[in-house]
């Protein structure tokens, strides 16, 4: 006979086996919930779809004086999601992982004894301890650059180098995209752009640049070369380098000399503005009419000059109208409404900052005395009051920070029905 302790511990067991698996039951008959928690969902993927991006090099150009300032951010930013980009400078280095090359080591060596390559020179002898203080000393850009900044003489000697070192490195290539280290491009909206062109034919985009009769695209906004465009500059470049190095050495702009390379190659340069930007974002005049294009509708490519907060920005910026609205291409347009209106309207009135208004108005004497002038000329949009002087205009811009005292203003209602009246663009316009 069963003792009755050990028949009542079976009834237990019995009884709790029952309770789980009526459980179990009941909860493995309930619906899947719809939208599972954060905390076991897909991450959002960090990278849009970027059809051709594989046919694609990348090519980043920077200078010892300022690549740990300005390249690392482009490695959570711009270069996130690109699989194929080489980085050239004047100075081989590791900047957080990614190989920096020197473009300059196969330069002639009688050329590397010319005045430009000093700073050069004792990077060579004693790598980063060369540098002198003088070399990092900055000055304002010229009508001929900055002809008293040693980084900034030796830069023009890398254009030719690097455009050949960049067909080596991938020549089945359909593109090779040139950047600086302070620029921003839009991947989505460059590809978009790239897609109207036969890659099997020489093209060289940029913003139209010129000095003298010699007319090229501007290095800082970026430019993009097709495979046989580049690859004729390249030959070229390996035919005729002594004529060239004496060509260089004798100008001061860079990337007019491989302008002028590609001309005498017989490709001549698309006029690509206002897809890409010499501007700083606070320059932009996104409701410009006195061009020969009207930006608001164009697609807006690449912008210059930023600081790498700003590049983080636009970065994160651009993230956000993707993961949100699935949106691009960006246009000038989609750029003021969603990212500089908000800047001004976010403070319609500020101190240390000048706007950049240009139409003086001799009779206002006070910052209160400009903003009664604009106000009373019905298309005013803004104001700004430096130098003791004001100045008024029919453009909305963000401008930038001021040290001299400047103070600026918007009236944001006004922006308001600019922005009302060109409204939503039926189609993307290309350069």
């Amino acid at each position: 006979m069963v003792p009755r302790r050990r028949f009542s511990r079976r009834l237990v067991a019995l009884a709790a086996a029952l309770v789980l698996f009526f459980l179990y039951h009941l909860f493995s008959l309930q619906p899947e919930p719809r939208h599972p928690s954060s905390e076991y969902a897909e991450p959002a993927p960090i990278c849009p779809s970027l059809p051709g991006i594989n046919d694609v090099l990348v090519v980043m150009k920077t200078g010892v004086t300022e690549a740990r300032e300005k390249v690392p951010i482009h490695f959570s930013t711009t270069l996130r999601c690109i699989p194929h980009y080489v980085i050239y400078s004047d100075f081989d280095e590791e900047i957080e992982g990614v190989q920096v090359h020197d473009v300059l080591r196969s330069m002639n060596r009688d050329v590397k004894q010319l005045p430009d390559f000093g700073i050069y020179n004792r990077l060579v002898n004693g790598g980063r301890k060369g540098l002198e203080q003088g070399d990092f000393a900055d000055e304002a850009n010229s009508a001929i650059g900055k002809p008293n900044n040693p980084g900034w003489k030796l830069d023009k000697w890398k254009f030719l180098p690097m455009a050949q070192e960049a067909y080596r490195r991938k020549p089945n290539a359909k593109w090779f995209v040139f950047m600086e280290a302070d620029t921003y491009i839009s991947w989505p909206t460059l590809l978009a752009w790239l897609a109207k062109f036969d890659h099997r034919e020489p093209f060289y985009l940029g913003t139209e640049t010129q000095i003298a009769d010699q007319v090229f695209a501007h290095g800082g906004s970026g430019f993009m070369i097709s495979n046989p465009a580049l690859k004729k500059a390249s030959e070229h470049y390996a035919t005729h380098q002594a004529e060239l190095d004496q060509f260089t050495n004798g100008h001061w702009a860079g990337d007019c000399v491989l302008g002028k390379v590609l001309q005498d190659v017989g490709v001549p340069l698309h006029f690509s503005w206002p897809a890409l930007q010499n501007s700083h974002i606070g320059e932009l005049d996104e409701f410009n009419h006195n061009l020969y294009r009207q930006p608001w509708c164009y697609i807006a490519v690449a912008l210059h000059h930023l600081a790498p907060r700003e590049i983080k920005d636009l970065w994160e910026f651009e993230q956000k109208r993707w993961h949100d609205k699935n949106k691009r291409i960006l246009l000038h347009g989609d750029f003021f409404r969603e990212y500089i209106y908000p800047e001004i309207a976010f403070e319609p009135t500020r101190h240390s900052w000048d706007n950049l208004a240009g139409e003086e108005q001799p009779f206002a004497t006070t910052f209160e005395d400009c903003r009664d002038v604009c106000d009373l000329q019905k298309t005013c949009v803004q104001f700004a009051f430096r130098d003791n002087t004001c100045f008024t205009s029919g453009n909305p811009r963000l401008g930038n920070k001021h040290s001299g005292g400047a103070a600026s203003g918007w009236f944001t209602n006004r922006i308001r029905e600019m922005m009302n009246q060109k409204g939503l663009c039926k189609a993307p316009e290309f350069s």
